[in-house]
């Protein structure tokens, strides 16, 4: 195929892609929940005369395309399927029809543009060797990723490389940007419960061990972390996002227990050590002033994503067929669970811009879907020069 056919095939799919993205959208589903989006990416492969193999980490999707030039060369594209635990407040005519759920992310848009090079590879597969499309369920934080790779993931299905693509609100529609080595943080989950005697609040408030001053005197300790116990060179982040405690209909209780969490992000796993140690040793202290005991779990969802620098020049390469690609973009605090098939296989991941909008994560967000072609075009030409096809 040629740049012109490329194109064109691409141009001809763009109404039905934009329908299955709009119709994903409106159909949210939460990690490991995933059935009907699985059930239709399954069916759109199935269409194309591809094996699907289903249930791949639970809720997973494997096809697997073989080119009609001779090679044993493989890749693997991954796109993500779940959404998050979001009410949408986009008031469009496809906003999610799931109370509580919503692609905030561009997971949508993900699986979309992976559908979209299946179709456009199948209808000429004119490359050596084979490509598996990897679509995964429960990227938002539930280990999609782990669970894939527990069950075999590459060894089913075997690669020389995999690679990986995200949207970016803020990058220009259908440009790119990737950089080689640590692109995004390891990304980690914090829960400290504070437990202490109960009392009174206006009679006694000297007979309690006060949990909520414990949980007062720690959130202001925590915000020391980066600021005191990070090398000035290097970047983390401590964030609270949750604080739950006593009732609004006793506001004369002093609660026993008080639970507080909140996320935490580092490049590397010097700093996750030392975001997991200084998070205790702070929660522990606060308790101990006020006679309180403090239970602390920390879990590291995502490890640090780290490119591969031959993978990278090669998505830098693919990229620059379709658009202009910023090769040394800045490293995001944003977690993603591909890192963990980075460490498995060499490999790299992207960004694809979506515009100016509402972020990631946002309830007002949605995918652009004017990214949706040059999304496609890049899988289409990564495929074919990795794998050695001509023209």
């Amino acid at each position: 195929m040629t740049q012109d056919d490329i194109r064109r095939r691409i141009a001809a799919h763009l109404p039905e892609l934009v329908a299955i993205r709009r119709d994903i959208h409106a159909h949210p589903e939460l990690g490991f929940e995933e059935v009907r989006t699985p059930a239709l990416v399954a069916a759109e492969l199935r269409k194309l005369g591809l094996p699907v193999t289903e249930g791949v980490g639970r809720t997973g999707v494997v096809a697997t395309l073989k080119g009609r030039r001779p090679g044993q060369g493989a890749i693997a594209l991954r796109a993500d399927m779940d959404a998050l635990a979001l009410r949408e407040m986009t008031g469009l005519p496809y906003a999610s029809a799931t109370e509580g759920k919503m692609h905030a992310c561009g997971h949508d848009g993900h699986t979309t543009m992976l559908l979209g090079a299946a179709r456009v590879l199948a209808e000429d597969p004119d490359f050596a060797g084979s490509v598996h499309f990897v679509f995964q369920p429960a990227e938002e934080g539930r280990g999609g990723a782990q669970a894939m790779l527990k069950e075999g993931l590459f060894s089913r299905f075997p690669c020389d490389a995999v690679y990986g693509m995200h949207n970016m609100p803020g990058v220009p529609v259908g440009q790119f940007a990737i950089r080689k080595g640590a692109m995004m943080a390891g990304s980690g989950r914090w829960v400290v419960t504070f437990r202490g005697q109960g009392g009174h609040g206006g009679n006694s408030p000297h007979l309690a061990n006060d949990v909520i001053l414990a949980q007062a005197m720690f959130v202001q300790a925590v915000q020391g972390i980066v600021a005191r116990n990070v090398p000035a060179l290097e970047s983390a982040v401590v964030s609270v996002g949750h604080v739950a405690a006593g009732s609004c209909e006793a506001l004369n209780v002093m609660p026993a227990e008080l639970v507080v969490g909140g996320t935490m992000r580092a490049f590397n796993p010097p700093m996750q050590q030392l975001l997991d140690r200084r998070i205790e040793e702070l929660a522990r202290l606060s308790a101990a002033a006020q006679g309180a005991e403090a239970h602390v779990e920390l879990r590291w969802g995502a490890v640090p994503l780290v490119n591969h620098d031959r993978e990278v020049e090669a998505m830098v390469a693919a990229a620059r067929e379709v658009s202009s690609v910023d090769d040394a973009t800045r490293p995001v605090t944003g977690g993603e669970d591909f890192a963990f098939m980075l460490q498995e296989k060499p490999g790299a991941f992207v960004f694809v811009g979506t515009g100016e909008g509402p972020g990631l994560h946002a309830a007002e967000y949605d995918f652009n879907d004017e990214a949706i072609a040059p999304g496609v075009e890049f899988w289409v030409r990564l495929v074919r020069q990795e794998l050695r096809a001509e023209g």
